[in-house]
């Protein structure tokens, strides 16, 4: 079992150091802490975790806190203590040789999920539940932009995006909310063109891989990935049927320009065409 995995590994990184070598010109580029402000830092393990939104992320701090002794049990770590809580350290917070002795030295890894589902994984939980900022800050921008004739109460709260009108909003060169990482390019938040993962998992196989890293870094035996969703758990999670519904909504030149935009993550981390 272990060699079949290792071998899944070999194949997923070769593929994206291919990808990078043939379109990306910036593998000598200086690694700046802009580059790791992404990833979190486990020094017990030494591990480090760039963080992908919708791939699993709340669960892998979960992990990364037992791993440090901040927790005994990933059951025992609230939502908000995850993402709120400050308790894991990002690589940019240390030094130029802080961050470059730990690139050198830690198992480096990042969770992946494919780019439409995490898409609409991410416009579900913060467009279709109450949040009091991203409807503020980007439904307001987005259902003024993009509705015609939208009611004084849809511009004043911000809520009831439609999926069509956050694409149009993703689509858009001049959008009127910047970007956010929950919708960015895995590309960009990760930079595995610069940074040379040792790992590279997937949300779609995510049990597997996540206790094969584990077993890797000699992590606890006890020590295992947590299964549950982290919010709105009484709800489906995103699956392939759930996001075909959603790209079902937009015309052919929509989802075709949908897919030119996360192109890169499609070819990098080997998802085929939707």
């Amino acid at each position: 079992k272990w060699k079949s995995l290792y071998q899944i590994q070999g194949e997923r990184k070769r593929i994206m150091r291919e990808t990078c070598s043939k379109y990306k010109s910036n593998s000598r580029r200086i690694i700046t802490p802009y580059h790791v402000s992404r990833i979190f830092v486990e020094d017990k393990y030494r591990v480090l975790y760039c963080e992908v939104p919708k791939a699993g992320c709340s669960n892998w701090k979960r992990v990364l806190m037992v791993l440090n002794g901040l927790a005994s049990s990933t059951k025992d770590i609230q939502h908000n203590t995850v993402h709120y809580g400050n308790y894991l350290k990002r690589l940019d917070g240390f030094d130029h040789k802080g961050i470059y002795h730990r690139l050198n030295t830690y198992t480096k890894m990042l969770f992946i999920r494919e780019p439409f589902e995490k898409l609409v994984s991410a416009f579900r939980d913060k467009f279709e539940h109450p949040n009091n900022y991203y409807h503020p800050v980007f439904g307001k921008a987005i259902i003024s932009r993009y509705r015609v004739n939208a009611t004084k109460e849809a511009l004043r709260t911000g809520s009831g995006v439609k999926f069509k009108e956050f694409i149009q909003y993703l689509l858009d060169v001049h959008r009127p909310v910047g970007m956010d990482i929950h919708w960015d390019h895995v590309n960009r938040l990760c930079s595995p063109c610069l940074i040379d993962y040792d790992f590279v998992g997937k949300f779609e196989s995510m049990e597997e891989d996540a206790n094969f890293f584990l077993h890797l870094i000699g992590a606890p035996q006890n020590l295992t990935f947590p299964k549950f969703k982290d919010r709105h758990s009484n709800e489906e999670r995103t699956t392939t049927k759930i996001t075909q519904q959603y790209f079902a909504q937009l015309s052919p030149s929509q989802r075709q320009q949908s897919y030119d935009f996360y192109y890169m993550d499609y070819l990098m981390f080997n998802y085929s065409k939707p």
